[in-house]
């Protein structure tokens, strides 16, 4: 697992060891970031389910302004603290171990991108976008990104967010909705 460009690129990110951790494949990766290439620099994003960190640290390596990385597990937070000091970015970021609907309930932040990428057998990827519905934390033209099996069904969220469209690698799919005016 690598840093694909951007001011950390090349550098390899610490793993998490065990099943519980899922981390995006490479090339998911990269297919990821050519979908939201030009809406990155500057922006803030919230790296939900962050397990190693490694999108969110993909988005700061490639000029994102501020990342806020979520997860409820010890053994993650520390891990993505360490991989924030091996490339660098530790400055634009903020870690919290917090579960994901607690620290949703609470934010009073809004961010210009998301990613939602939660462990494939929970029911915590539709709880997250309701929740994201209903609190509104995407600014206008705020993109949320999901990473899921391809058979899960996604749900279509209420205006004003929409689900603009689906890619499939393999046995992975990613979703992207926005956020309109």
């Amino acid at each position: 697992m690598r840093v694909i460009t951007g001011t950390a690129r090349g550098r390899r990110l610490k793993e998490l060891q065990g099943a519980d951790t899922r981390p995006t494949t490479d090339r998911v990766k990269e297919a990821l970031f050519s979908i939201i290439q030009f809406d990155i620099e500057g922006r803030r994003v919230l790296d939900l389910f962050s397990g190693t960190g490694q999108l969110g640290i993909e988005a700061l390596s490639r000029g994102a302004a501020h990342c806020t990385f979520i997860d409820t597990r010890t053994e993650s937070v520390s891990l993505i603290r360490e991989n924030l000091q091996l490339t660098g970015l530790s400055d634009r970021a903020l870690v919290r171990q917090i579960d994901f609907s607690a620290f949703l309930s609470v934010c009073r932040e809004k961010f210009d991108l998301m990613f939602l990428d939660p462990p494939y057998q929970s029911p915590f990827l539709e709880k997250a976008l309701d929740l994201v519905q209903g609190i509104d934390i995407m600014t206008e033209n705020g993109i949320i990104i999901c990473e899921s099996p391809v058979e899960k069904q996604l749900p279509v969220m209420a205006p004003p967010y929409g689900k603009e469209k689906e890619y499939r690698y393999g046995k992975i799919k990613l979703t992207k909705y926005t956020r309109s005016v």
